[in-house]
């Protein structure tokens, strides 16, 4: 492309949009070598599903946290402070992970992994924080095709990480040492960032001050992410029920204050809703998917198909523009599609029989999943611009916090249940003798008692095995498949609510951005900018 909306509204717009690209991607090999090695923390510490489901949600808890504040104190601060703290918290997670080690008590090895994932989280929430509001702010005209750029550092990132797991997994290299190679990129993407100028949101050019950003997301938007924080407040931290709402209920009224009680946009409460179902439904699949394909067939081929439809993502978001200004579709026209294909795909996936079968199924999935989170934050960019980073930061802590709270352990544990439920129907006695003194529980569905980590990895892993290890692996991969199943409702629920605002948009003229001229916000072609 050489049109003029490639240049950015700053001199280092290119170099801001790459160190961006380089801190998700550091993201992405962390996120991929974890998936890789849930197998090995499972036969290691004799974890559930379930509880690999919860540290695995950390990754996604922890996030929302950072993007949220960071976005909220982002126009204040300034970019690069955040950079940094995110720098630190990367290499803290390191040595937080690092400390589980064989022999420890299970309870603490649990406690390292899950905290150690949690503060990763933390960074690559801060990243975001910078990263999204930053290239929405470079490229107004161009926010999708830009916003899907800096995102496919993230399908690239789970690439490496997916090679990692196959190459130094399949050769016996310790997890400590597979995952401390995302300390690289790590990095790489400080000295990328070190020096350079940073342009100011355009609400923050505008001079509006914190409260006047918030009206737009008020009572209702804000409802959508204290809810979910309630949900890790009972889950992670451990408070009573009670003490969880009414943490929650302070939050609300504390956004009712600094907005005049503003209740906010219907049409972000319900961006905001959708972007939880994404983050379930794509993050919160990718934690697993690797191992569920790798059970349903062989290990091997989970790690390749992992990375072939991750590489797949990558090229993809390459051709958001193409979609959108040659083909002439809108984003939301753009979301209806790919959730249309990727409950498809879900559904196609949990049949799967053999390899190439896997990489059909896998292919419908990964089109259907490619565009959901860059463009959803580009809509977000494009008709909300008064919220600064604001908005988008609160998105993107929505759809991680989802992710970690609903999607990673709702996953697990469907897992865990549906397992459970085919072994106890068909052979009860072995059922008693794999289950975990652990219980497995969701929400308001009932506790089950899924089967040991250890037991069950003895059992997949066995050359010849016995009848009982037999049905325990037929038992998994039952559940494997209807988790799937259960899994492709999420993306359809999400088709329904695009198309209802493909007709909202319709009736008021057809989506079109939002907000002033680059000059008019900026004061001139570069804008004002700050360290």
């Amino acid at each position: 492309m050489s049109n003029a909306t490639d240049t950015g509204i700053a001199p280092n717009a290119k170099r801001l949009l790459w160190a961006g690209f380089l801190a998700i991607f550091a993201a992405g090999i962390g996120f991929g070598v974890r998936g890789g090695i849930l197998a090995n923390w499972g036969a290691e510490f004799g974890f559930t599903g379930a509880q690999l489901g919860a540290i695995g949600g950390a990754g996604f808890t922890g996030f929302c946290f950072s993007i949220i504040i960071g976005g909220l104190i982002v126009d204040k601060i300034g970019y690069g402070k955040l950079v940094l703290a995110a720098f630190v918290f990367h290499v803290a997670s390191a040595l937080v992970t690092f400390a589980a080690t064989a022999g420890q008590e299970q309870s603490m090895a649990y406690n390292y992994l899950y905290w150690g994932t949690f503060i990763f989280a933390l960074a690559n929430g801060t990243l975001e924080a910078v990263a999204n509001p930053l290239v929405s702010t470079l490229f107004p005209k161009n926010r999708t095709h830009y916003l899907n750029i800096l995102h496919a550092s993230w399908p690239a990132g789970l690439v490496v990480g997916g090679l990692i797991g196959w190459t130094l997994g399949e050769a016996g290299v310790s997890w400590k040492v597979q995952l401390g190679l995302f300390l690289i990129p790590t990095i790489l993407y400080g000295v990328a960032f070190m020096g350079q100028k940073f342009p100011k949101s355009a609400a923050a050019a505008k001079g509006l001050k914190f409260g006047e950003m918030f009206k737009e997301v008020g009572i209702i938007g804000s409802a959508v992410a204290v809810y979910l924080l309630i949900l890790f407040f009972e889950g992670a931290i451990g408070l009573p029920t009670s003490a969880a709402w009414i943490v929650g209920g302070v939050l609300i009224v504390g956004v009712g204050v600094m907005t005049k009680f503003s209740i906010g946009s219907f049409l972000l409460f319900v961006l905001f809703v959708t972007h939880a179902l994404v983050g379930a439904v794509e993050l919160g699949t990718d934690g697993w998917i690797q191992n569920i394909t790798g059970n349903i067939l062989t290990p091997a081929e989970g790690k390749i198909l992992f990375v072939f439809t991750s590489l797949l993502m990558f090229a993809l978001r390459f051709s958001a523009h193409f979609i959108e200004k040659t083909l002439k579709i809108s984003p939301i026209g753009i979301l209806l599609i790919c959730s249309v294909i990727a409950a498809v795909g879900l559904n196609l996936v949990s049949g799967i029989t053999t390899f190439i079968g896997a990489l059909f199924a896998l292919t419908i999935y990964a089109i259907g999943k490619t565009f959901f989170w860059p463009t959803m934050l580009a809509v977000v960019g494009d008709r909300f611009p008064n919220t600064g980073a604001i908005a988008m930061s609160i998105m993107g802590g929505i759809g991680m916090m989802s992710a970690g709270m609903l999607g990673g352990p709702g996953l697990g544990y469907a897992k865990d249940r549906y397992t459970v439920e085919h072994l106890e129907q068909n052979h009860p006695a072995v059922y008693q003798e794999y289950k975990s003194e652990s219980t497995s529980s969701f929400l308001i569905f009932k506790e089950v008692s899924g089967i040991d980590g250890t037991k069950l990895a003895a059992a997949q892993s066995a050359e010849v095995r016995t009848p009982a290890q037999q049905a325990v692996a037929e038992a998994s991969i039952v559940g494997d498949r209807k988790t799937l199943k259960a899994d492709a409702y999420i993306p359809a629920a999400m088709a329904l609510i695009y198309l209802l605002l493909m007709l909202y948009f319709k009736t008021i003229g057809g989506y079109k951005p939002i907000g002033v001229e680059t000059e008019r916000i900026t004061g001139g072609v570069n804008g004002p900018m700050e360290a």
